[in-house]
């Protein structure tokens, strides 16, 4: 039997995707997402963050870049990856990514509105887009 490799995560960016382009006209955006859990420790309400890495490729790299910036609430589903490198001082570093294959936006209306103002984009649906605003949280199936 096969293992399953399935993230899903739901947090705020904690930076501005960073698109790059590479050989091939193949486009990359990288950036932060925090999430955050909180607990009583002590009579005390404690909140614990952790940060991972998201990278996202082609197509969704360019609507992310398009869409997303600090700050904002996104549901991102896709799968880890590790991966090793050397830093420039010729060291051998290990990172573990998660490579998105799809997100949406959450949050009220108007956070997507502002957004799309700003940036000049038409606020018509494009249906091969791969997000959606959730505009009514209490109908979350979570």
């Amino acid at each position: 039997m096969s293992g399953i490799n399935k993230v899903i995560l739901v947090g705020h960016l904690g930076k501005n995707p960073e698109l790059r382009h590479l050989d091939g006209n193949v486009c990359v955006a990288s950036f932060p997402l925090a999430t955050s859990e909180s607990y009583n420790k002590e009579g005390k309400r404690v909140e614990q963050t952790e940060w991972h890495n998201i990278v996202m490729w082609r197509g969704l790299a360019e609507i992310a870049a398009k869409y997303l910036s600090k700050g904002k609430l996104v549901y991102i589903e896709g799968k880890l990856r590790t991966r090793v490198y050397e830093d420039k001082d010729g060291h051998k570093k290990h990172t573990t990514e998660v490579i998105a294959e799809n997100f949406t936006l959450l949050g009220r209306k108007n956070d997507f509105e502002d957004n799309i103002t700003q940036q000049g984009i038409e606020k018509s649906e494009n249906s091969d887009s791969k997000i959606s605003p959730i505009e009514d949280k209490d109908n979350l199936a979570f």
